[in-house]
């Protein structure tokens, strides 16, 4: 019998603990998850402006990659080409905010290009072949969106932390007393 106490206490503890753990669904995916990894650079440019496009190689994406956007015009890496380059468009909306779409060997994925105010005053060349920047890879899950640094907020901190210890204790103290009544 005290077997089956000790369980149904250590269930109830469980199962507070992952009711009160948050959800990686609770904020929707902004990009897809891609088998290769993807940027644009700057993710900040003024109408006018060049962005360099990059598909990193090394993952899953081996054929021609397709990049595409309402604010230039689609571009296309060959097969092995990992760098490209876009002019964006001299009417693009200051503020806003455009979805550019990578898509290799059958996978999709995006990412935000936003446009900044005003428009250059001499537009820079398309570079040929620029210069490798270090790239962050724009894949794997979306997590941690309740309880980031980003979102870091101790009145809910708290708050969990008290449901977990108060659900926690009530298990114990329900499980002492059965056993201290003989049940």
């Amino acid at each position: 019998m005290r077997a089956i106490r000790v369980a149904s206490a250590a269930l109830l503890g469980l199962g507070a603990l992952a009711l009160s753990a948050p959800t990686a669904l609770a904020k929707g995916h902004d990009h897809d998850v891609t088998p290769f990894a993807f940027s644009v650079l700057p993710s900040t440019v003024a109408a006018g402006g060049h962005v360099t496009l990059h598909v990193n190689r090394d993952g899953d994406c081996r054929g021609p990659a397709t990049v595409r956007s309402a604010v230039f015009d689609t571009v296309v890496l060959r097969a092995g080409q990992s760098w490209g380059a876009a002019t964006v468009d001299r009417d693009a909306k200051p503020g806003a905010v455009y979805r550019v779409t990578f898509t290799c060997d059958g996978a999709s994925g995006s990412t935000d290009l936003t446009i900044a105010g005003g428009h250059p005053r001499h537009p820079m060349p398309v570079p040929v072949n620029p210069t490798p920047v270090p790239v962050t890879p724009q894949r794997g899950v979306h997590a941690g969106e309740g309880g980031s640094i980003a979102g870091f907020d101790l009145k809910e901190i708290g708050m969990g932390a008290a449901l977990i210890v108060g659900s926690v204790g009530a298990a114990y103290h329900f499980s002492r007393r059965r056993e201290e009544n003989g049940a």
